[in-house]
């Protein structure tokens, strides 16, 4: 955490918490690393599925291609907080009023999931044109992974494939722009590479054989975060490397990567408190405002959500303060399940009731896919960190969001 965001994270308001911090330098900084290792004929859109809290996505559009959106809500967000900037919609299972917005709202590409799909489309289109991409689900081995995207309801098989150019080839106003493989999540560099060059050599293999004209392959995100080693960042200078090298043998391909976690997992901050300290057969419990319907990530992802505890050394109770020290402690919330755990059994030098403890790497996939409503509790506060000297954005962006 660097000081800025610290000074902030310690003089939030107890009526405050729980809150989200997001530290906006850190991730124009972070950004701007990804852009300068990637090269030329790569294109970055971030994927608004990740965070799509309005001030990240501002701070992105600076720096990044366009905007990746699955929905209908999600294209409309993006179009009104970033007007003009590049999207591609994709996603499985798009409605005929999804395909239809995206056609109003001018998408740049559309990736398309289906036959069924295209022809859909193709229904809506009138005297308009469209580029799209054919999202394959290409067998490979894709090793061990957090998650396996091919092989399931993503996309559509190769052999697919001749029957949508057919469609194409009756609907003047659809372009093939190229083909989407989106095959695996929470990849390393090198896996990575070692997947993007067996989808570029079978793309250009494909479209030889078909007389297509290949100009664009998007191969989605899935650059694995370490969330049991925060520092230990994606290696990007050695994709952006490495990628160099596989361009090189396809001189006339773009490549499109879709990136969400990677981007923004690292600037937010969830900051709660210790409510009560409890020993339940032996074992230390930490009670937190909210919990993981706040943050759903290491529910989500089984695993232990990095923190750090943040002293406050008021106590204004007549009874001594409870504490915990050199203890393993289970981090809990508020809710009414032995689920809601967002660290288990780490080892604390020191905790007190009324201490602040800072969740790290709460920047992606965190409040935006967590169960809100269950058991009514306050919604979190936000908080935008915007320059070096530990100001917060004013305005609603800080404000107890309710809905």
């Amino acid at each position: 955490m660097r000081p800025e965001t610290y000074g902030l994270v310690a003089a939030l308001p107890d009526d405050d918490l729980p809150a989200y911090v997001y530290d906006l330098p850190d991730l124009r900084e972070h950004v701007r690393t990804i852009r300068a290792a990637l090269p030329d004929r790569v294109e970055l859109l971030y994927a608004a599925k990740a965070n799509s809290d309005p001030l990240i996505l501002r701070t992105l559009a600076e720096h990044v291609h366009g905007f990746e959106v699955a929905s209908g809500g999600e294209l409309d967000h993006v179009r009104a907080t970033v007007p003009g900037a590049p999207i591609a919609f994709g996603g499985p299972g798009k409605t005929q009023q999804e395909l239809a917005r995206a056609l109003d709202a001018g998408a740049e590409r559309l990736h398309v999931e289906s036959e069924h799909e295209l022809r859909l489309l193709a229904t809506l289109l009138g005297d308009r044109t469209v580029d799209v991409l054919l999202r394959v689900n290409l067998p490979v081995d894709v090793g061990r992974v957090a998650l396996a995207m091919g092989g399931g309801p993503f996309g559509m098989d190769p052999v697919q494939l001749d029957r949508c150019l057919e469609v194409m080839d009756s609907v003047p106003g659809v372009r093939l722009r190229g083909l989407h493989f989106h095959l695996a999540s929470g990849l390393q560099a090198q896996p990575h590479l070692l997947l993007v060059d067996k989808v570029l050599a079978w793309a250009e293999s494909w479209a030889r054989g078909r007389g297509v004209d290949l100009r664009e392959v998007n191969v989605g995100g899935g650059m694995g975060v370490d969330y049991t080693h925060p520092p230990r960042v994606f290696d990007w200078p050695a994709l952006g490397a490495g990628l160099r090298r596989i361009l090189a043998r396809h001189p006339r391909l773009t490549l499109r990567i879709e990136p969400g976690r990677s981007v923004t997992a690292y600037c937010g901050w969830y900051v709660t408190q210790v409510l009560d300290l409890k020993f339940s057969r032996g074992h230390a419990f930490a009670v937190l405002r909210g919990g993981t319907h706040h943050l759903r990530t290491p529910a989500a992802k089984q695993h232990d959500q990095p923190f750090e505890v943040i002293p406050d050394d008021t106590w204004p109770r007549p009874w001594n303060r409870p504490e915990v020290r050199d203890e393993p402690v289970t981090m809990v919330g508020q809710l009414c399940t032995p689920k809601d755990v967002l660290a288990s059994r780490i080892m604390t030098e020191r905790l007190r009731v009324g201490d602040r403890v800072a969740f790290a790497m709460a920047g992606a996939y965190a409040w935006n896919i967590s169960h809100h409503a269950f058991l009514m509790h306050p919604h979190p506060t936000f908080h935008h960190l915007d320059d070096d000297t530990g100001t917060p954005v004013a305005g609603d962006a800080c404000a107890r969001q309710t809905s």
